[in-house]
This record gives structure tokens, sequence and C-alpha cells, in this order.
């Protein structure tokens, strides 16, 4: 099978540490044009020369998901560099576990916009491209969660199911750009570093205690952009071996 990565214009979001930022080295490596959009730009701007560097093609812009025009602009910026979008890598989240009953309501609607809406946002900016060019692939990172629910995380794993839904739908309504779920298990990340509530914190230290890297997130990213694009690779649940959940 042909590696069809090579040339191709991938938007990242979230892409300053974790999985977007090993994500990005991986694609780089395959040959990959990167757009790398976060809110801590000294980190992108790290980033792009290490690949740069290493011969690869990267650009990076300040991006907030919340933002429908930021991400609409982040999209233009893209286009701009590269003269097409050919993917984007929905991977921007937030993980402040707590229980219900801590009524962290302000951190559940942090959640809501960067997990749902961020998403719905970089949809809306690339479907107008990607179905002008009949092609594209929109690739949407969920989480194990949005596959089983468990104590603190049920606002979490909520978005992490609504990414699942947009996800599927979106991949219903079209027979030309494809659509990809990468649902992680227990990844080395800064997710965690978001967790106020000290039961829920406690809890994530042991829970993480077997964690596999952010690399293996982004390898999946790569082997599900480089299939032919009669192929689409639907959903992917990556997690580590020596972990039940």
């Amino acid at each position: 099978m042909s590696d069809t990565i090579p040339g191709k214009t991938v938007l990242i979001t979230g892409a300053s540490s974790g999985i977007g930022e090993a994500t990005a080295r991986v694609l780089a490596a395959r040959g990959a044009r990167l757009v790398l959009g976060a809110r801590r730009t000294d980190r992108l701007a790290a980033l792009v020369a290490e690949i740069e560097a290493g011969g690869g093609q990267a650009r990076h812009r300040a991006l907030d998901v919340t933002s429908a025009q930021d991400m609409q602009n982040f999209v233009d910026f893209a286009e701009a560099e590269f003269g097409r979008v050919d993917v984007l890598v929905n991977n921007a989240g937030l993980m402040p576990l707590s229980p219900l009953n801590a009524r962290k309501i302000d951190e559940w609607n942090r959640m809501i916009d960067v997990n749902i809406r961020g998403v719905l946002h970089g949809i809306a900016a690339v479907l107008p491209r990607m179905e002008g060019q009949g092609a594209g692939h929109v690739i949407n990172v969920a989480s194990i969660g949005a596959h089983a629910v468990s104590p603190t995380a049920a606002v979490y794993c909520a978005t992490k199911f609504a990414v699942w839904a947009i996800s599927d739908g979106l991949r219903q309504e079209t027979d030309r750009i494809r659509v990809t779920v990468i649902s992680p298990g227990v990844t080395t990340s800064e997710l965690a570093d978001t967790i106020t509530d000290d039961t829920a914190r406690a809890a994530m230290t042991s829970f993480r205690a077997k964690a596999i890297p952010a690399e293996a997130i982004g390898r999946a990213i790569a082997y599900a952009i480089a299939q032919p694009d009669d192929v689409d690779v639907s959903e992917i649940i990556v997690r580590p071996t020596a972990s039940p959940n």
C-alpha cells in the first residue's frame, strides 16, 4: 500500500503538548505539511523550528478553538500557506475531572466549550473547502471515556460521547470526506494537570500509573491518514496492553 501522507496539509489543534505535539512529529517525519494551532505559541514556535530543522514543513498560529472565528482564521491561514487543507485533527481538549456533587459548573462549561464546541468549530471551518475539493479527512480525538463512564468523569465522558456522535453523524452525511475517531486510553499528556478536585486528582494519579506514550496515538492517526482515499478508518481505540480500562 502506498503512503498517502507525503505532501498532505494537516492541521492540528492543541498542538503545543501531548498527543498534538507527538502527532506533529510523527506526521512531519512522514512528509506531511503541518499547520499547528494552540494558545501557547512559544511552544508551537519551538516545535515548528524543530520540525523545520529536520527538513519538514510546518507553520503555527495562535488558536482558541472555542472561537468559531478564530478557527476559521486558522483554516484560512493554512490554505494561504499551503494552498489546500487535506486533514484536520481536532485534538484540543480539557479533562478537569470532579464528582458531580462538587458542582464545578465553570469547569463543566469549559469542557463543553473546548471538547464539543471546539470540534464543531473545526468541522464548520473545513467542511466547505473539503466538499469543494471533493476530498478531505476529519480526525476527532475522543477518549476511552467515549465508551465507558467512571466516577468523577461523567461530564468529561459526556463530551467525548458527543465527539463520537458528531463524528459518526458527519461520516454518514458525506461520501467524499473521510471521518475518523481516535479514542486513546491512558496516555502520557498534560490533561490531568487541569484537575482541581482533590479526590479526582488522587484517583487519576493511580489510574495513570500505566500509560502509553503520546507517540502511540500519533502513529494511529498516521495509520488512518495513510490509507488509500477510498478507505475510511472510522474508529481506532488505543490503550495500554497492561491496562484493563
